[in-house]
């Protein structure tokens, strides 16, 4: 009998099959009917999801035109700055270089030119991802995706769905089948958002870099290319550190895919990052272009966004520089108490705590450390040559410059004064510097006071103006009456309220400082106001002409009357309050001007003037604080109008001076007596004043009569001599009249002017001032006058 033989061992596999072979066969059916299932819903989903005019048409690419930004340029037509919602400067592939285009297509789409807009190799890994991380971490949209998304963003919404996604793909699916790669990447490169407010590699190659994008390197080509992923998380001026390693990764994914070279991308990975500064990428005077833009936006509307509109200013971007420079620089200077001690915060503490980057915190004047405004003006025209209108746009857009309302202080005196020249008044015309009592409707009286608390009494009017001496502007302002200054004001340009009360000849009323500055332009051209103005021309892209505003020119004052305000206010510089900082400093270009200081110390001015330019600062706290103890306009505010002029000047020629007008005459006065001299009476101390033909004085002077100060007097040291004092108890104060009265009260109509029937062409002597100075105002004898004159106090 034969040994059976022993069967082979089954295979594992043939029976598993066998014995689980129903549930297989289960199985694979229920797989089957949900892949078939997930399969036609994904079919139903894209031949779906566009249904009803879901997706946008992709034929509007045919005409697309991305949204441009309005640019701006100077008054030598460099480029000052961009307005517009989205920034953005078109250029066509051509003009891309090729490092470029191969940065942004290695970083976001290194198969763009092989797929037909959806890159299904991404597709399973992206997916894998985001399930395993239970959200959306990686995307795999392509050029093309990103291009419908950000053209098509009303119909195509930003949201992380599966339905978005799908429209995205079948948009891009579309745009492929109907525009060539080449086509498709330009407009990518054109629209994408790299940033800074920069739409298209053009803008933010001019913004980072200062250079158009077809002078880009390959560092700089990366630096860009790293933007897409995170504008603000690569930006190379919040986060250098961050957007140089990202640079490096994209040099290094470069060199990978073969389109550089080794040698190049050691280069690039080592290449400094350089960006372009303020001027250089379109961010020149941020507070100019803001209130040009304002202008624009009036005027054009939504045109000034989407056009692409070409303005040209009237900026000077040097001047502009200086006067940024030289503002900041003596802000710095007295908050580090190089004028006594500074209490506030400066703004370097307040830098180092943090900002409140709240946008209606920005909007609003309410920073806590020292602010300033700047304005510099071309008189013959009133073209606005530069402007600053604080410290920090990013952190405070508050324009101080246009439209904050300060107290002009001192600055407003000369208006005071211009219409007593119109009235008659001379510079040798004899003024009170004598206390006044006001009655108030609460029954208390307002007795003003000098800045030094002291008295000098009667004394010529040149020397009242260029010491800044506050009673003798009062008392001059209310014999002209309070309408009479107001109109006066408004016609050297000034629109804001001005009630009638005897404080405004001590400039107690608010104004914009841009007004301030720009009145002073009657005098600088010796009678005509300029109205103040940023635009020149705006045009279109094809360059026609939209808007071409004129010149607004108003006559202000005879060229005589402006001559001798402009003498008057040489004076302020050569010897007065603004000494110091004028003309002890060395600036002897011809100039004027006006130092301007509030009572409680909150506003310090000066504003002055050569024959082409007019310049004007202001400088105190948003919430008006006193700056310091004993704060003075000439001591803060005129040395940053020094360095202003002085840097101005450096790069063009100096004007010449003024000429003398045909109808001033110059006569030999005893000082301070408003007498003309006699060679009887000897040796006494006499200036040569001028006056306008027809208002010389007539009287001589007496031998052995007094006469009163005239300039510093200096002492027997060579210091300048106190020739001021206080008045004796029991000296009576010079009467007034309540200004509660009504507009033809008697205190409102009292005028200098002489009588308008006198013979033409000559001009009659007021009669309050008919011997050379008010009768009821005899000059006590005064001190010695020198002729040399000393620093100010």
């Amino acid at each position: 009998m034969r040994a059976a033989t022993p069967r082979p061992p089954r295979p594992a596999g043939a029976s598993f099959w066998r014995r689980h072979a129903s549930t297989l066969r289960v199985l694979a059916l229920v797989v089957t009917f949900f892949g078939a299932l997930a399969a036609g819903g994904l079919y139903a989903s894209w031949a779906l999801v566009c249904r009803g005019g879901a997706c946008p048409a992709v034929a509007g690419l045919e005409g697309y035109s991305p949204r441009q930004t309005s640019k701006l340029y100077a008054a030598d037509e460099r480029f000052v700055a961009e307005i517009g919602n989205e920034r953005r400067t078109l250029v066509t592939l051509r003009e891309i270089p090729p490092v470029v285009r191969d940065a942004f297509l290695v970083t976001e789409d290194k198969r763009f030119y092989s797929h037909s807009g959806v890159d299904w190799l991404r597709v399973p890994g992206a997916t894998l991802r985001n399930v395993r991380a239970r959200r959306w971490r990686e995307g795999f949209s392509t050029i093309t995706m990103q291009l419908a998304r950000n053209v098509f963003s009303e119909d195509i919404s930003r949201e992380k769905t599966v339905v978005r996604k799908l429209r995205e793909a079948k948009v891009a699916r579309e745009i492929e089948q109907r525009y060539p790669k080449d086509k498709i990447l330009e407009l990518y490169l054109n629209q994408i958002y790299l940033g800074a407010g920069a739409y298209g590699v053009e803008t933010a190659a001019q913004r980072y870099f200062g250079k158009s994008v077809r002078d880009l390197n390959l560092a700089e080509a990366a630096t860009l290319a790293a933007l897409p992923k995170g504008p603000s998380l690569y930006d190379p001026r919040r986060f250098p550190e961050r957007a140089v390693q990202r640079r490096n990764t994209i040099v290094e994914l470069m060199r990978r895919e073969g389109v550089v070279n080794d040698a190049d991308a050691s280069l690039a990975r080592a290449y400094p990052l350089q960006l372009a500064t303020r001027t250089e990428n379109g961010e020149t005077a941020p507070y100019f272009v803001e209130w040009v833009r304002r202008q624009l936006e009036e005027k054009f509307g939504r045109q000034l966004y989407e056009d692409g509109l070409k303005v040209y200013t009237t900026l000077d971007v040097d001047m502009q520089s200086a006067a940024e420079r030289a503002l900041e620089a003596q802000l710095k200077r007295i908050e580090a108490g190089r004028f006594g001690a500074y209490r506030h915060t400066t703004f370097e503490q307040y830098q180092a705590r943090g900002r409140d980057d709240a946008e209606e915190t920005r909007a609003t004047a309410n920073s806590p450390y020292l602010q300033g405004a700047f304005v510099a003006v071309d008189p013959r025209t009133g073209a606005v040559r530069a402007l600053v209108g604080g410290r920090d746009f990013d952190d405070s857009k508050f324009n101080r410059a246009t439209q904050a309302l300060r107290q002009p202080g001192s600055t407003f005196k000369p208006i005071v004064y211009a219409a007593a020249v119109q009235n008659g008044r001379m510079p040798a015309s004899i003024v009170p510097d004598e206390p006044v009592a006001v009655p108030q409707a609460d029954g208390s009286e307002w007795t003003p006071q000098n800045f030094d608390g002291k008295f000098e009494g009667p004394i010529p009017m040149r020397r009242a103006l260029y010491l800044s001496r506050n009673l003798a502007a009062i008392n001059v302002g209310m014999e002209l009456g309070p309408q009479t200054v107001i109109a006066e004001a408004r016609k050297f340009g000034l629109s804001t309220p001005i009630p009638p009360y005897p404080a405004i000849y001590l400039g107690s009323a608010d104004v914009y400082p841009i007004e301030m500055v720009a009145a002073y332009s009657a005098f600088a051209t010796l009678g005509t106001r300029s109205s103040p103005f940023a635009i020149v021309r705006v045009e279109n892209q094809r360059g026609d002409v939209l808007w071409q505003p004129e010149p607004v020119r108003a006559p202000v004052l005879s060229p005589e009357e402006a001559y001798v305000m402009v003498s008057m206010m040489k004076d302020v510089n050569q010897r007065g309050t603004a000494y110091g900082a004028v003309w002890g400093n060395g600036f002897r270009i011809p100039s004027a001007g006006k130092t301007g200081t509030t009572n409680d110390g909150a506003d310090v001015w000066y504003v002055g003037y050569t024959p082409d330019l007019v310049a004007g600062v202001w400088i105190g706290l948003d919430k008006p604080q006193k700056i310091k103890t004993n704060a003075q306009g000439g001591e803060l505010a005129a040395p940053a109008w020094t360095a202003f002029m002085t840097e101005v000047y450096r790069r063009k020629p100096a004007p010449p001076d003024w000429p003398t007008p045909s109808g001033i005459v110059e006569r030999q006065v005893v000082a301070g007596a408003n007498k003309l001299y006699v060679p009887e009476c000897g040796a006494v101390p006499t200036v040569s004043d001028i006056f306008i033909a027809g208002l010389e004085p007539v009287e001589v002077c007496i031998p052995g009569e007094g006469y009163g100060p005239d300039g510093y007097p200096l002492d027997s040291t060579g210091a300048m001599a106190d020739t001021t004092s206080p008045l004796a108890p029991g000296t009576p104060v010079r009467p007034t009249v309540p200004f509660d009265l009504p507009p033809d009260s008697a205190a409102d109509t009292l005028r200098l002017r002489p009588s308008p029937t006198r013979p033409a062409g000559t001009r009659r002597r007021p009669a309050s001032d008919a011997a050379g100075a008010n009768p009821a105002l005899v000059p006590p004898p005064p001190a010695p006058r020198p002729s040399v004159p000393p620093p100010p106090r």
